[in-house]
């Protein structure tokens, strides 16, 4: 998943602003204890990694999800080879979209697959073994499908599309190309569509929560992230830091070198990162209403 480098831009970002971005009492209430229960059902599921049973009944559980809210849902359907293995997968993004009379639109994003290796195991017996996921993949696309849900009820003002991305998680140290499967498929292949700009969501669940400024979103999408940030402050989340953190390699990357100007709010320092011990007693509701809150103010403020 996330490939790891240790960069940092020297940019100065102007944070304080008087302006309250969430006085508005037009932004529908986020419900985290919700969202929550759509973490616990993807992890019912037990590892979603492609090939998996979990995998194959997680997707048909997302796309009912989905469907349920959205104006219209599709499958992205591909499949992808791991040559070392001499194996083919099949794999598939999500796409949901409302307000779809509006050509003003933004991206949401998140990836639901899981790990197949918790590689980053303290313990070396466990490091073969498929992970959990419920903070990474799990916790992104929970916050999408309650804000998908309050969409149904509360048409967005703006054209919203979400995609969950499959695959961002496969691949191994030293071989990026294993990784961001679905989000490169999504890109080579999204044709005249052209967001405003997009927003990933990935590891936002831990329970000590911290955002700082992810180094590829101020490279690439720079007044996107200031507006973001500014926007967090401002409704007094704490957890969204004046700080440039690491730079860290995810789907976002991929749209962004796809002409997509997209940030990543993302926690990366998750103390049970690639472990089998990323299950959902180490996440919180509360972790995730800050974030649904926040995304529901982007929409709606």
């Amino acid at each position: 998943m996330k490939i790891f480098r240790k960069a940092f831009f020297s940019i100065f970002v102007l944070f304080f602003t008087s302006v309250c971005f969430n006085c508005s009492s037009d932004i529908p209430v986020f419900d985290e204890q919700s969202a929550f229960s759509y973490l616990t059902a993807q992890t019912d599921f037990g590892p979603r990694n492609p090939g998996s049973e979990g995998h194959e009944l997680c997707l048909e559980y997302l796309s009912q999800e989905l469907s349920k809210f959205a104006e219209r849902t599709v499958n992205q359907p591909f499949g992808f080879t791991d040559e070392k293995k001499d194996t083919t997968y099949s794999l598939s993004n999500i796409i949901a979209s409302f307000a779809l009379e509006k050509t003003e639109r933004i991206l949401l994003c998140a990836h639901w697959d899981t790990r197949p290796m918790a590689d980053k195991d303290p313990d070396p017996a466990n490091r073969l073994k498929p992970i959990l996921g419920a903070n990474d993949g799990a916790s992104g696309v929970a916050v999408l499908l309650e804000v998908a849900k309050i969409m149904k009820e509360n048409p967005p003002p703006v054209g919203i599309d979400i995609v969950l991305f499959d695959g961002e998680d496969y691949g191994e140290e030293g071989h990026i190309e294993y990784y961001f499967l679905g989000s490169r498929y999504f890109a080579q292949n999204k044709g005249q569509y052209q967001p405003k700009y997009g927003i990933l969501l990935d590891l936002i669940g831990d329970k000590n929560q911290r955002f700082p400024l992810e180094g590829h979103s101020l490279e690439y999408a720079p007044e996107i992230t200031e507006m973001i940030w500014e926007k967090a402050q401002a409704m007094g989340l704490s957890v969204f830091v004046s700080e440039i953190g690491p730079t860290i390699d995810d789907d976002h990357l991929i749209l962004n070198q796809a002409g997509i100007p997209t940030v990543n709010i993302i926690d990366f320092d998750y103390e049970f990162w690639h472990t089998i011990n990323d299950t959902p007693e180490n996440c919180s509701a509360e972790s995730l209403g800050r974030v649904g809150k926040l995304i529901l103010a982007i929409i709606y403020g």
